[in-house]
Formats: structure tokens, C-alpha cells, sequence
């Protein structure tokens, strides 16, 4: 087979095949043995034993190397010297230690096409990507190229478009800070603030929310915070599978008096129970309970489920005024609370109940927990933040929380909870299509050049742009862009049409396979791996969820020698493209990580002795004016908002579907086949469905089904997936993404964040 012999065009999806459904009973209780037994599993899989294990033993300590998966904090005080990581941590870790090679010689053998047959998990296990790669117009496999070759040729496709804005520019949340600011500052530099990221598609609700309402678009809580509030809800989210170290903090919340509502369309182990794998004797027993009451709410139905709660509380502040919400707190650190309180009295309670699909019974007592306590932290994550509604319902999360004046005091407050490691640090470092002019000043009065002002495409914008053919070059700084993006055919055609795409990545994955005319694979170092520059080692540095920073130093040798950070990576096409038009001394900045964060320092606030400070152990918390009680972006007071519900009932043969991870998977990343705790095995083309719904439309357990989306007259689908029945609500479904992203409409996406609804596709069955 030569390099240019034709072949089909590589496939947006594998093809729907299945791999042997086993199904179990779904589990009560999270971690414990079993999450011990599995992380000892997949190390032993993907690496030697004694690299696996020891650098687990370095994993999130003081001075090693934080867990590429999730961004949930690390204690400020003591760790664990035995394993200061959660099952999927170790899961992440077991992948970017893969003993595998994806290197010359493996795409020598594999074209393109023949590699996109394989699933998304069959993709992630070729092993480490080694040398860069270009695949040129008419060739049907990568082949190598040197990096100066590569850099040259991004450079000179940048520097021929007929404008910057025809340059897309995403990021991944695993992008380190220095890293992440190095790339937005070539960026502008460039021309442009086209800089999408994966906040777009996950958290992007609460960060606009959070801003309108508290100043900040950033949760105000410490993990402290989990340690002496008096009640925690939770709405959402699965912590079990996506953020297991937050149980243990739930937990001792739970010993120290907290309880704790869950609030979610599914039964999680994680909201259930929970045995630390830290604690012997705990995983002989039946764990910690964690769930004081679990509201199993319809997809979507929060926002008419907190205004029912806030509804009832309402009537017995008017019985007893000051006796419930916390007036000083309103009057003084608040407004818009009139407004507010006259669009609640409008609404009708009863209804408020049906359209959440929780007992009228059930919400009073739940508004009953609420009203009788005065530290109270919400949490939530993709379950509300993914619907059409998600700003005005995170929005209205927030009233709830400044009635009963739980902002800004200990053991109170708000918390969404990111998903990527460094998904919320780099944002702070600039990595927005909507960048506010205070930050572009400071950029510019660092560095000597007029930035642009002119807004750039987020997510939605940049597939529709690659669309249209008005954006001719894709450059992805990390992540799954295909697989993590909405509507798969659709964004597929939009990269198919640039002239240029480049990944910047560690293993390989469907985007490298859906590309334009030309396409590059530029392999780098992961978080794990030793970086050696001009000056010697270097760390970097990520922000977590609660806003500290602290550094990150890989151990391990590196599995090739061609591989090169992505510090240095950004310097080369920066260099390449911008030339001598540029008033960065890129290699300085390369040569030693210090001189970036220098810059990080002088250009972004809170960052003062930023090299010093990252050096200290434990990090640095950044300032947060919302749990400083200054809500300065709102003349220092936080805002009532109101947030109008409609209803929008469902036909009788239509369902909302919501996608979800397996329990083997974070983000596109796929570890394994297993679903364990909802007790299902070696399968991802399934469907959860109520079993009266199963009964209504005749199907059973085990039937195969395509399912249909449908918005706006247009229908789109996703082929061939197993029913099993699973307490769900009625007319509610979920199955795994990214096989869903299929359904989810491009033009379906939340008001004023531009999320798209993946947790509220509409969708009909059709039996196969």
C-alpha cells in the first residue's frame, strides 16, 4: 500500500458495534476495595510495577506531581504519604504511563482510515505518541517530520491567511498556567482572541452566572469550608466516578455534624456511601452514609425544584421574619431582593412539584433542613450547567444561598466543581474568546503591543466557523476536540475543511483522525514527565477548584527523546509565525519557566511573588472577592436575580436524554469498559431507561435501539444501543458520551453561556 492510494473518508464515530453486555447489580457503596483492587489493575496493565506504583507515590504530594484528571484541591495540611489519589487519578496515570509506542513505525503499518474503525478506548490504548507526525493532502498515513519543519510550516499557513480570525486556537484544562499564558499571549500577539477552550462545554454556565451574581466567576468555598458547614447540597453531579477524592471531604463533613442533600436524576454510589480506601477497617463494614436525603429530580428540573424550595421557605419567613432568611446579610451585601421576592410569589407550588417530579412531601422537608440552618455549601457540576436554562438556574442556586446568607462566612458557599486539573487555571491566565479590557491593558502594557479588543469564537462559534470555511486553521493545545465537541458530523465536516490542523498531544486520539487537508500530530510531555530546558528541571504551575496554585514537577524519564513540552512547543510556533514582528524573547521565556511566571506576575493580579510563593508546598490561595465578602464587580454588593421558568412538556413518544461518563472514562478519555458502580460491564452503547416507560413503548430489556434527536425539524442519530432498565425518572434517559455527542444539535446551547445542552437532548426511540 503506497501513501496515496485512496481511501473512504475516516470515520466521525466507529462503526456501532457491541462487545459483550454484562450486567450487574448497581452498588450502594463507593471506593474501597474494589477501587483498590481496580487502580492496582490498570497500573499493572499499562506500566511496569515499580514505575507505576512510585510514581503514584508522588502523586499530589507537596513537590510532586499533580493528578492530570480532576482539579478537586489537596489538603493544605496533612497527606497521606500512601495514596493522596483517587481510583481514576491512578487511572490517568496508568494512561500517560502506557508502555505502549505510537511511534514512525505504527503509523507506517495503520492508515488513518483502518485506525478510525477502532473505538475511542481501542484509539487510547496505541500507546504514546513519539516523534511529530504530518499526514499531507492525498496521503492516506502520518508520516514524520522534524520540528523545525513543523514549526515553519504552522508559521507560514498563520502568516498567508487573509486574517488572524481564520485561526482557531483551543486549549484543553490540563494545559499547565505557563503553558497556558505562553499560548494566549502568542495568540494576541498573533492578531486574535479566537480561543475556545473546554470551558465552553462544561463550566462555562457557572463562570457567566457566578459573575453576574457574586462578582466572580469562580466558586467561593475552601475545602476548610466541607469541614465545618452545617449542610451541604449537592446538585448534578456524580462525585463517585468524576471527583472521588471529594468523598473523603464529604465525609468528614458528614463525621463533623454536616448533612448532606443530593440531588440528581440517578442513584450514585458516590452520593450513597463511601469507604476510604485510607481506612482499613472502614472498607470491612459498609462505609460512611452520606446522604441525609436524595431528591431524584427529573432532567432539568432543578430550576423549578429551588424555586418550589425557595417558595416554601418564603412562606415561613412571612409567618416569622428574620426567623429563616438572614436580613442583616441581604440589606447590607445584597440587592435586587424585592424584585426577587415578588417574581417567587407568582408561582404556583403544586405545579413547581410536578415539573421537578419530587413529592410535595419531600420538598418541605428538604426546605425544612435548609431553613434550620445557617452554613450551607452548594456543589454541582455538568448536570446543571448543560441545559438550555443553566445560567438562570445556577443563578437562582445563588439566591438561594445569599437569602439564607451563606456567602462569604465559614462553611458556607458557592462550588462548582471543574472537572480538568487546570481547566480553571486557565482561564485565569487568559484563555477566553472574551477577554475584559482590564486584562488586555495589563497584556499590553507588559509586553509593549496593542492587543485585540474585538471578541473571538468560543466552541460553538469556532465549529461553525470551520463549517462555513470562514476559519482555515485548527490548532488544539491538548485535549479530544471531536470527541469532547457537540453535534460529531457536523463538527467533523468543519475540520475536515480547514488547510491546516495540529494537535498538540500525548496519546492518540479521534481528532488526530478527523482532520483537514493537511495535519499535524506534535507529541508532548505529560505531567509526569521530567522537563529539562536550557536552565536545568523546570515545574509548572495549576490553579484548583478553590482558586490555589501550586506547582507540578514530573519524575520519570520521558517514553521518547523527540517529545518537547508544551512550553516549548508554543515558543516554536510562535517564533515560527510571528517572526520578528514580536516583542517576546520566546527562548528566554523557554529557557527558564521562572522568567514566565515573572511575566504571569506583572501582568495578571494576585500572582504578586508568584516564584516565591509557588515554591511554598502547599500553594497559594488567589483573592476571591466573593468569599471575601467584597462583591466588587456589583459596587460590592451581590445580586437577586430573577429567573423566569417555563415549562416545556414532553410529547407522549418523546424523552429528554442526558449524557453521562462511565465509571472507566474522565472526559473523552476512555480507561476501560466497565461501568461498576451502576453495575454495568463491558459495554458503552447502552441506554438507562424507566422500566414503565420500557413497558409503554414495548421494548425490554436488551432490545437494541437507534435513537433519534430532534430540534428545530432536524433529526439526527445515533445507532444500535441496548436497553436496560435503571431507576431513572419517567420519560428521562442517559447513556455514555461521547457516542451521544452525535444527538446533541450545534444550535442547541444555554442562554447567554453558549454551552451546548448535553444533558437535555430531546430524543425519540426507534426498536432495531
Amino acid at each position: 500500500m503506497t501513501s496515496k492510494e485512496t481511501h473512504p473518508i475516516p470515520l466521525a464515530q466507529p462503526p456501532a458495534k457491541f462487545t459483550g453486555l454484562k450486567l450487574g447489580v448497581p452498588k450502594q457503596l463507593a471506593a474501597g476495595m474494589p477501587a483498590i483492587l481496580s487502580t492496582a489493575k490498570h497500573i499493572l496493565e499499562e506500566t511496569e510495577p515499580g514505575r507505576g506504583f512510585k510514581t503514584l507515590l508522588r502523586l499530589n504530594q507537596k513537590k510532586g506531581v499533580d493528578c492530570p484528571g480532576c482539579a478537586w484541591p489537596d489538603p493544605d495540611g496533612h497527606r497521606s504519604t500512601i495514596a493522596e489519589y483517587c481510583e481514576n487519578g491512578a487511572k490517568a496515570v496508568a494512561e500517560e504511563l502506557d508502555k505502549g509506542k505510537a511511534d514512525a513505525a505504527f503509523f507506517s503499518k495503520n492508515s488513518v482510515y483502518e485506525l478510525s474503525l477502532y473505538s475511542d478506548y481501542e484509539i487510547g490504548k496505541k500507546g504514546r505518541l513519539q516523534v511529530p507526525m504530518i499526514l499531507l493532502p492525498g496521503d492516506t498515513h502520518y508520516s514524520p517530520i522534524s520540528w523545525t519543519d513543523a514549526f515553519e510550516l504552522i508559521g507560514q499557513r498563520l502568516r498567508n491567511l487573509d486574517s488572524p480570525d481564520e485561526a482557531i486556537f483551543y486549549t484543553s484544562g490540563r494545559t499547565s498556567n505557563e503553558a497556558a499564558f505562553l499560548y494566549q499571549l502568542f495568540v494576541r500577539q498573533y492578531g486574535t482572541n479566537n480561543l475556545p477552550d473546554c470551558s465552553n462545554m462544561c463550566h462555562e454556565s457557572s463562570g457567566v452566572a457566578l459573575t453576574e451574581t457574586t462578582g466572580i466567576g469562580k466558586g467561593s468555598v475552601k475545602l476548610e469550608d466541607f469541614y465545618e458547614t452545617e449542610l451541604i447540597l449537592i446538585l448534578g453531579q456524580n462525585p463517585g466516578t468524576n471527583h472521588p477524592r471529594m468523598l473523603s471531604a464529604l465525609q468528614k463533613a458528614k463525621k463533623n455534624g454536616a448533612q448532606i442533600v443530593s440531588i440528581n436524576p440517578l442513584k450514585e454510589a458516590g452520593l450513597i456511601s463511601f469507604a476510604n480506601p485510607q481506612h482499613p477497617l472502614e472498607m470491612l463494614g459498609s462505609g460512611t452514609s452520606l446522604s441525609d436525603h436524595y431528591l431524584q429530580v427529573k432532567i432539568n428540573g432543578d430550576l423549578p425544584l429551588l424555586k418550589a424550595i425557595i417558595k416554601i421557605l418564603y412562606e415561613k419567613e412571612k409567618s416569622n421574619p428574620g426567623s429563616v432568611f438572614d436580613l442583616n446579610f441581604i440589606s447590607n451585601k445584597t440587592k435586587g431582593y424585592e424584585a426577587f421576592i415578588a417574581s417567587i410569589e407568582k408561582y404556583d407550588l403544586e405545579e413547581l412539584a410536578v415539573e421537578c417530579g419530587i413529592s410535595m412531601a419531600d420538598l418541605r422537608e428538604v426546605a425544612a433542613l435548609v431553613a434550620s440552618k445557617k452554613k450551607i455549601i452548594a456543589c454541582w457540576a455538568m448536570g446543571l450547567t448543560q441545559h438550555k436554562n443553566s445560567v438562570i438556574t445556577i443563578a437562582e442556586l445563588v439566591n438561594l444561598l445569599l437569602l439564607k446568607g451563606s456567602i462569604a462566612k465559614p462553611g458556607a458557599g458557592t462550588c462548582p466543581v471543574r472537572g480538568h486539573s487546570n481547566v480553571q487555571g486557565d482561564r485565569t491566565m487568559g484563555i477566553y474568546e472574551k477577554p475584559s479590557v482590564s486584562f488586555l491593558n495589563r497584556l499590553e502594557q507588559t509586553f509593549n503591543f496593542k492587543a485585540p479588543h474585538k471578541h473571538g469564537y468560543d466552541t460553538v462559534d469556532a465549529i461553525k466557523a470551520m463549517q462555513a470555511g470562514k476559519a482555515k486553521v485548527f490548532i488544539g493545545m491538548g485535549g479530544n476536540f471531536l470527541s469532547a465537541t457537540p453535534d460529531t458530523e457536523f463538527t467533523a465536516e468543519g475540520l475536515r475543511n480547514c488547510d491546516l490542523t495540529v494537535h498538540v498531544s500525548t496519546k492518540l486520539n479521534r481528532s488526530h483522525l478527523v482532520h483537514g487537508k493537511t495535519a499535524l500530530i506534535l507529541p508532548c510531555l505529560g505531567r509526569t514527565d521530567k522537563d529539562i530546558q536550557e536552565s536545568g528541571p523546570q515545574f509548572v504551575s495549576v490553579e484548583n477548584s478553590m482558586g490555589v496554585v501550586h506547582s507540578s514537577e514530573g519524575k520519570l524519564t520521558p517514553p521518547s527523546e523527540f517529545l518537547k513540552s508544551e512550553c516549548s512547543i508554543v515558543a516554536g510556533i510562535a517564533k515560527a509565525t510571528l517572526q520578528n514582528n514580536t516583542t517576546v524573547n520566546w527562548d528566554n521565556m523557554v529557557s527558564n519557566y521562572d522568567h514566565i511566571r515573572d511575566a504571569i506576575e506583572k501582568a495578571i493580579p494576585g500572582f504578586d511573588n508568584y516564584n516565591e510563593q509557588v515554591r511554598i508546598p502547599e500553594g497559594f490561595y488567589l483573592p476571591n472577592c466573593a468569599r471575601e465578602g467584597n462583591f466588587n464587580a456589583l459596587d460590592g454588593l451581590a445580586l437577586f436575580t430573577v429567573n423566569e421558568f417555563e415549562a416545556m412538556p414532553l410529547d407522549a413518544d418523546k424523552f429528554i436524554l442526558m449524557s453521562i461518563r462511565t465509571h472507566d472514562q474522565f472526559n473523552t478519555t476512555i480507561y476501560g469498559l466497565h461501568d461498576r458502580y451502576r453495575g454495568i460491564y463491558n459495554e458503552r452503547r447502552v441506554l438507562l431507561m424507566n422500566k414503565s416507560d420500557m413497558e409503554e413503548q414495548q421494548l425490554h430489556e436488551g432490545d437494541k435501539v437507534n435513537i433519534h434527536s430532534h430540534f428545530m425539524g432536524e433529526i439526527r442519530t445515533a445507532e444500535k444501543f441496548i436497553i436496560i432498565p435503571y431507576n431513572i425518572p419517567k420519560q428521562c434517559l442517559a447513556t455514555y458520551f461521547p457516542e451521544a455527542n452525535v444527538l446533541v444539535p450545534i444550535n442547541s446551547y444555554a442562554d447567554r453561556s453558549q454551552t451546548p445542552t448535553s444533558k437535555s437532548v430531546i430524543v425519540s426511540l426507534e426498536k432495531v
